[in-house]
């Protein structure tokens, strides 16, 4: 579509600026005035809007959520639940063209990004393309990305955090003739699980930085800037040692979980506590979603079973891979294949997350008064294998799932020289190479050339941090799958390697990485198809909100 066709509306400044620096402006409508669909094979209209959902025993919990409605094509393509906040999954094939007007009936400004997806730069939800209460934006696209497990989410600048936690959060579910042909489980037995973590005040309500959506001023607790210190904000100005109102309201635990994340005290599968799943002694596909802001999960059986990791990010892998146990970073995806025939009929299961070492020293440190540490082992999800289901003995998967090939590094253009971006915090402020997010700014090191290949290396050193203070990050890089080239880890670091080095799953196409502290990990990119500006942060959402997000810009 052409965009010209709609009614824009953006700020005097940034249109002036957009315009200056030669960048797609936003293609927000005030209007409802519908369009024709000629041309698309999907048009969705998506509302984010507030609503309450029980999920305790109680007082329903007030939420942000997303709905939705199929105004062109199958009715199929939408599946939503009124049980849980999240959603609604999106369905979609691979080269179908889609629409999407997303109209925002929040009390603040809003736009959704597409994790994972390869799309133009103003269909991929910068912050500067976020649309006021009652604006509509029109996203059109051709599906282009391989069958897999992506997502969709808020991206406002320094509202991300607040706006997933209270619910705004689908996946968004990619289908090819490729996946068709590997005869995976299906239907029923093709289970999406999105893992996230909520702490509840006592009348049922979402807790994040002290507040909830039934405090009279919630949004308090989100006022620029997201961060004490220094350090450039996304509107130009610094961030100067001001604290907003809600800050000062939720005292030193909220100023410490802006800064080193928030976590919750409840686990939550699919938006629901104390998740539990009734199975079939038979095959089963799990695609798990890590949908939490800062929790990382290592994943394993009760019993020390294998997982056997059949996808990832971006898709299937070329073969299965087993592993014992799986490190899990917000927004990463993977897919097991689970034969519950292991099991007898009647078996009680549980999904856990184990314990571990994150390597964090100083004030990482402190997130540990959480009442339920980052690191700590817990249940995840509880299974039962139906009693009388009688399945045959325990199938393996196929051998081969699909075409994946292996990274060449040598096509990079800056083979001999990866471009480093360093993982830093100074006066209080997360940034990458030192600088915080501002709003258009990308620098000579983050410009890219369209059909290039780069090597990018994501560095976690704590001689970057602010009192050699550490934390893991995970890596999100907008509008490419990239592939993982190599860890390496400090000698200061090696100690707590064994705790999670054996998890991490870097085969396949990934749009999201966990980089550990002490850590370097290298990544192969390719910039295809569209130039424009595109962002690439931390996705533990405190980080990103409080400056560990930058541009980059692909130039022709």
């Amino acid at each position: 579509m052409d965009p010209r066709r709609r009614r824009v509306v953006v700020g005097t400044a940034t249109a002036a600026a957009a315009a200056t620096l030669g960048l797609p402006q936003a293609g927000a409508r005030a209007d409802r005035k519908e369009e024709a669909d000629t041309g698309v094979d999907v048009h969705i209209e998506l509302h984010a809007v507030q609503e309450h959902v029980a999920l305790r025993r109680g007082t329903p919990t007030r939420v942000w959520r997303y709905r939705g409605k199929v105004l062109r094509g199958d009715a199929s393509t939408l599946e939503a639940s009124d049980a849980t906040y999240l959603g609604p999954i999106i369905r979609v094939q691979r080269g179908q063209r889609v629409r999407i007007d997303l109209i925002n009936e929040l009390p603040e400004p809003t736009i959704v990004h597409w994790h994972g997806l390869h799309v133009p730069d103003t269909m991929d939800g910068h912050p500067r393309h976020a649309i006021a209460p009652g604006q509509r934006y029109v996203y059109e696209f051709t599906v282009s990305n391989r069958a897999g497990s992506y997502w969709f989410h808020p991206h406002p600048h320094g509202r991300t955090g607040a706006q997933i936690y209270f619910g705004l959060a689908g996946l968004f579910l990619v289908s090819d003739d490729e996946e068709a042909t590997v005869g995976l489980p299906g239907g029923r037995y093709d289970i999406p699980l999105v893992l996230q973590d909520r702490s509840f005040d006592g009348n049922n309500q979402f807790v994040y930085l002290g507040s909830s959506l039934l405090d009279s001023s919630p949004t308090d607790n989100l006022d620029q800037p997201p961060m004490m210190g220094g350090g450039m904000m996304g509107d130009g100005t610094m961030g100067g040692g001001m604290m907003g109102r809600g800050m000062m309201r939720g005292g030193m635990g909220s100023m410490m979980a802006r800064m080193m994340g928030v976590l919750g005290d409840d686990i939550l599968v699919n938006g629901r506590p104390s998740a539990s799943l009734a199975v079939e002694r038979r095959p089963y596909r799990l695609r798990l979603l890590n949908g939490s802001n800062t929790r990382t999960y290592k994943l394993a059986w009760h019993d020390g079973s294998p997982l056997i990791v059949i996808g990832s990010d971006g898709g299937l892998l070329a073969a299965p891979v087993r592993r014992d146990y799986v490190m899990l970073a917000p927004a990463e995806r993977i897919d097991l294949w689970v034969d519950f025939a292991r099991w007898s009929a009647g078996s009680e299961l549980s999904l856990q997350s184990l314990a571990f070492n994150g390597g964090m020293n100083m004030g990482g440190m402190m997130m540990g008064r959480a009442a339920l540490p980052d690191g700590a082992p817990f249940r995840v999800l509880a299974l039962r294998v139906k009693d009388g289901s009688h399945g045959a003995q325990e199938a393996a998967p196929p051998e081969r799932l699909s075409e994946v090939p292996s990274p060449d590094p040598g096509v990079a253009v800056n083979f001999d020289r990866p471009k480093i971006f360093d993982l830093t915090m100074g006066m209080m402020a997360w940034g990458i190479n030192g600088q915080s997010f501002e709003m258009l700014d990308a620098r000579p090191y983050e410009t890219v050339r369209l059909g290039t290949h780069e090597l990018w290396e994501f560095r976690n050193d704590a001689a970057n941090g602010m009192m050699g203070m550490t934390m893991p990050h995970s890596m999100h890089v907008h509008g490419v799958q990239f592939r993982v080239i190599g860890r390496s880890v400090s000698s200061r670091f090696a100690g707590y390697r064994n705790t999670v080095d054996a998890g991490f799953v870097d085969d396949g196409w990934k749009d999201t990485v966990l980089v550990m502290p002490g850590e370097r990990v290298r990544i192969l990119v390719h910039f295809a198809d569209y130039p424009g500006l595109f962002l690439y942060h931390c996705h533990m959402l405190e980080h990103e909100d409080g400056g560990m997000m930058r541009n980059y810009r692909v130039m022709v």
